[in-house]
């Protein structure tokens, strides 16, 4: 791929300051970009690009005397990320049903469906229009996945789950694994059947290794266009709205109820049978253990407001300090006492 850097800020609604035929033919970091390629930079990192070897940068409006030729959009990120599909060539495959794939009986298959080697479909299992079904996939009984939907390698949609269009599940994840549940009698754990679903809306994305449990009743659901990173596990019967972000190792415990718009950092961990109110932030580790308003940023364990959070930590740092000179004081108290 090779476009001039004005081709470039035509395909993003750019403003370039500086020479727009230079030739660029990749997309790389502040810190990897070679005298070819664009970057990006954004604060706190505009003072380091000035120092790289790409050919141009693209900028935030308002950064004045930049000293390289520079494309300006209102939002470096995304116009970054149009580029990248762009400039990213598009993996080949057959649109085909491999021979090699086993596919049940009365199995519903769409248009343009890609079927790879050694994917499984189960019986009266319902696959849209343009799905692609990477190897040893595994796709259960009465299982339904929505148009333009992509399932990669060694993923498993288990029977009677439903996944809706231009959803998006990686390696290794499990959507639709028993829920957590069992009774306990004299020190005998029995195991509560688990027969509901889980429900992927629209437009969602479930990362490598994540573990979304079918609910024991009903249905565990995960809202249109919400994205999960790696490592995640969502519990029975949770219902995740519609745009929220969560973060690796996040750990959301069951029929938790998560308003939209909700962003979890790394880490983050929930009880169950709790709500979290929409458009909330909750920082890396977090630790939520009742119920939560709308519109919070919180942090810490158990969980707080962000700046609570910070005055908390800068005071820790300062209790060495304060132990010593609490130890000179009790020693002179001894003395009067005396």
């Amino acid at each position: 791929m090779k476009k001039t850097l004005q081709e470039i800020a035509n395909i993003i609604d750019g403003r370039i300051v500086g020479d727009g035929t230079v030739e660029i033919t990749g997309l790389d970091n502040i810190g990897g970009a070679g005298e070819h390629d664009l970057t990006f930079a954004v604060e706190p990192h505009i003072e380091e690009a000035k120092a790289c070897k790409a050919a141009a940068v693209m900028l935030p409006e308002g950064i004045e005397d930049f000293p390289k030729t520079a494309i300006y959009v209102e939002d470096p990120r995304a116009a970054f990320a149009k580029l990248l599909t762009i400039f990213t060539p598009k993996l080949e495959r057959a649109v085909a049903v491999s021979d090699k794939a086993h596919v049940g009986k009365d199995v519903t298959l769409g248009q343009n469906v890609t079927i790879m080697p050694f994917a499984v479909v189960d019986d009266h299992a319902v696959i849209g229009d343009n799905v692609v079904l990477y190897p040893h996939t595994y796709i259960g009984q009465y299982a339904e996945i929505g148009d333009d939907s992509v399932v990669y390698s060694n993923a498993t949609v288990r029977e009677h789950c439903r996944v809706g269009k231009r959803c998006v599940i990686h390696s290794s994840a499990v959507i639709g694994s028993d829920g957590f549940g069992f009774t306990t009698k004299d020190g005998v754990h029995t195991k509560v059947p688990q027969v509901g679903i889980v429900v992927l809306e629209d437009d969602v994305e479930i990362g490598a290794h994540d573990g979304i449990d079918r609910a024991a009743m009903g249905a565990t659901v995960i809202g249109k266009g919400t994205k999960i990173d790696n490592l995640v596990h969502i519990g029975h019967n949770c219902k995740i709205g519609a745009n929220c972000l969560i973060v690796a190792q996040t750990g959301i415990s069951g029929s938790t109820t998560v308003g939209h718009n909700v962003t979890f950092g790394g880490q983050v961990g929930t009880v169950g049978h709790i709500n979290i109110g929409a458009n909330s932030v909750y920082a890396a580790r977090s630790g939520i253990i009742g119920d939560m308003p709308e519109g919070v940023f919180c942090a810490g364990f158990p969980v707080q407001s962000h700046t609570e959070w910070l005055r908390m930590q800068a005071a820790m740092k300062r209790l060495p300090e304060m132990m010593k000179k609490m130890k000179q004081l009790e020693k002179k108290l001894a003395k009067y006492e005396g």
